[in-house]
């Protein structure tokens, strides 16, 4: 065995794997092939991403890499701040002002030999779904609960149902999700059409607290008080219909500056700026040990995900490392007429109707009030939204009549991304919708007469 100060060798380095990889067990799945190369085949074979490069995101890319996983891509769209670097290892003081994603991915790949990290600097919005579609397993590490159904929405959108609405199994694209908070955790593997998705139990997670605007705007108390007047009040009035930016570093600087003043002026202390940033985006302060308990549960989750070594857990694992420890597994059940998650919604459509008529049905649809939505079919561009070149090469096709468009299938299902609201707020949402055409014969093409037409 080599010495504290020693690196283990490479045959070292994944002894352990290579063992738990070669031994058939009474707890494997039925399609587990115990082999000594199995470790090699998964790594030249299995591409995973990560989504975010964070405090969790940071363990789970050391995790992954260390568990055999050598095609791995990460995305953030964040930089490094100073205040990041005591629990996100794998960042240095010279890194501040970088990219997350960049420098996390260089950072393991120079520790660990033979992996091989693409890193996405940008909005997870920004990338197609045919990105998304290339990887056999999606990890998550966000602290977002928006982000987090944007991306269940993208891995749910591959799922395909039969004719008897039935899930066929191998279009799922399975996530494992992990969150943290504080010395709470959790790790959850979802499996679309076969466990709850985000959507499903969406209801764990608790409200966002709500500050009354006479409390923010006469007696602020607190710091979280001047950083919500300056947010919700303050902007709107210095910058009337120009909307705020969450993401966007100048916006947050701004808010910083007015809820410092604010503070000032009432005799208030605490106001930093990532207090500001955690009070804006609803988000709660990372512990790094906790970062990496449920960093290396959800490594674990996803390795025995694509080998089949063991079962995965069923479904939902919580940590609570605030008085001693205590973890537990509870197995909830998913929502069969889940918009997400589900065969899709519905849509009946006259073979007349262009697609102009179909985007305004979206947001009148009393299931979906989707606005300003971009919609695609089979990989392909049917209308675009943003940005403005491909709204100018899709904008022909508004007035051509979706039938025609969808070339002619009786049945099929088209994706539809948009802003929606979500508890209050417009949030980006992606959503499938099966489309059928009345009067067209086809095994799909029945609809239930509840459903909205034109």
């Amino acid at each position: 065995m080599a010495s504290p100060d020693e690196a283990p060798t490479e045959p070292e380095r994944w002894r352990d794997l290579d063992m738990l990889l070669s031994r058939p067990g009474n707890l494997v799945e039925a399609s587990f092939d115990p082999s000594p190369t199995l470790r090699d085949l998964l790594g030249s074979v299995v591409e995973v991403l990560v989504v975010g490069a964070g405090g969790l995101g940071c363990e789970l890319l050391k995790d992954l890499a260390l568990s055999g996983f050598k095609k791995l891509h990460v995305i953030d769209m964040d930089t490094i701040d100073v205040s990041n670097l005591n629990r996100q290892f794998l960042f240095r003081v010279q890194d501040v002002g970088k990219s997350k994603a960049e420098v996390a991915a260089k950072r393991v790949m120079e520790r660990v030999s033979g992996v091989n990290i693409v890193p996405h600097f940008c909005r997870i919005e920004d990338k197609e779904l045919e990105f998304y579609s290339q990887f056999h397993i999606i990890v998550l590490g966000l602290d977002s609960i928006e982000a987090r159904s944007y991306i269940n929405s993208v891995a749910c959108g591959f799922l395909e149902y039969d004719s008897n609405d039935n899930p066929i199994p191998e279009t799922a694209k399975p996530m494992v999700d992990g969150g943290t908070e504080g010395f709470k955790g959790h790790a959850r593997v979802i499996i679309p059409g076969t466990t709850p998705c985000f959507e499903c139990n969406i209801w764990l997670f608790p409200p966002q607290v709500k500050f009354p605007l006479c409390t923010l705007a006469e007696t602020p108390r607190t710091a979280a008080h001047c950083i919500e007047y300056a947010h919700l009040i303050k902007w709107d009035e210095v910058h009337p219909g120009k909307p705020f930016d969450a993401d966007d570093a100048e916006h947050m600087q701004w808010i910083y500056s007015e809820a410092l003043k604010r503070a000032e002026l009432f005799g208030i202390s605490g106001v930093t700026y990532s207090l500001t940033q955690g009070v804006v985006k609803n988000i709660i302060p990372a512990i790094a040990s906790t970062n990496a308990i449920i960093s290396a549960a959800c490594a674990l989750e996803a390795f025995k995900l694509v080998s089949g070594c063991s079962k995965s857990v069923s479904n939902y694992l919580t940590y609570n490392g605030l008085e001693g420890t205590h973890i537990k597994v509870t197995e909830f059940v998913r929502d069969k007429d889940c918009l997400v998650c589900g065969p899709g919604t519905r849509i009946e459509l006259d073979p007349s109707s262009t697609l102009s008529e179909f985007i305004k049905l979206l947001e009148e649809h009393p299931a979906l009030r989707m606005s300003k939505a971009s919609v695609t079919h089979e990989g392909n561009n049917l209308y675009m939204q943003s940005p403005e070149v491909l709204e100018q090469m899709t904008r022909s096709n508004l007035s051509i009549p979706m039938f025609e468009l969808l070339k002619g299938v009786p049945c099929t299902t088209v994706h539809a991304t948009g802003m929606t609201e979500n508890n209050g707020k417009k949030v980006s949402s992606l959503r499938k919708l099966r489309v059928a055409f009345k009067g067209v014969e086809g095994e799909d093409s029945k609809m239930d007469t509840t459903e909205e037409s034109t």
